[in-house]
């Protein structure tokens, strides 16, 4: 568990001092409030699940960004091997990444928060399902920076990783649009990995456990598969 702290410390210190995490938050921020502003004008409705829904799809965009450097970066540069040889399990190189990374993208959700309290101070908002939303963001979270760390693990460069990575969401996101054309049981299976059907009924306020299990295991699968890869090398 020390070991842990340390190296996650390390990723963690690394993910600040770095200027993409800034500048990925900075877009990912712009964005956002240019979203909230016109749909608040345009709706005078305390309705945060379009925001959340733009935070699903510029996470999609922007968290390739910060986790392709994770291991195709040392990969590159020949720190893996170094790191691989001192005296630290892969699976506690993998989660501290992993975690960095994770708490990063948090921290910029939690950024978000700002909205909600707008939206409490000028109206009436259903704080159930505003709870449910950053719930769903933050399994969704989970989810796409397991994955993300998988797809630099297997490359040395950065940007074929981004573009894995981002290949990946987009075929989990419109997996249930390919449904009807496969026959059974590939089309309920397609429907299963659907990443917008187990997100979609979280962020309008209702949790189901499928839901949850979903992101749980496809992320644990995905820390497992990475864990292993640098296992072989």
């Amino acid at each position: 568990m020390r070991t842990l702290r340390i190296l996650f410390a390390k990723e963690l210190n690394s993910t600040l001092t770095s200027p993409i995490g800034y500048t990925v938050a900075a877009v990912f921020l712009l964005v956002l409030g240019y979203t909230f502003s016109l749909t608040l004008f345009a709706t005078k409705v305390a309705n945060l699940q379009y925001i959340f829904h733009q935070m699903y799809v510029l996470s999609i965009l922007l968290v390739p960004v910060l986790t392709m450097r994770s291991f195709a970066e040392e990969r590159r540069s020949e720190t893996l091997e170094l790191l691989l040889t001192a005296p630290v399990g892969e699976h506690s190189i993998v989660l501290a990444k992993y975690a960095a990374t994770l708490t990063l993208v948090l921290g910029i959700f939690a950024l978000s928060l700002v909205y909600a309290v707008i939206l409490d101070c000028y109206g009436e908002p259903d704080w159930g399902q505003i709870h449910a939303g950053y719930l769903a963001l933050a399994l969704h979270a989970s989810l796409l920076v397991a994955v993300g760390l998988l797809m630099s693990s297997i490359t040395e460069n950065q940007v074929v990783a981004a573009a894995l990575s981002i290949g990946i969401f987009l075929m989990l996101w419109f997996a249930d649009s390919v449904s009807y054309l496969l026959s059974p049981p590939f089309d309920s299976l397609a429907l299963n990995l659907s990443l917008i059907g187990h997100f979609k009924p979280m962020v309008s306020g209702s949790v189901f456990v499928s839901d949850i299990g979903y992101f749980i295991t496809a992320s644990m699968l995905a820390l497992f598969l990475t864990t292993w890869r640098l296992a072989q090398r």
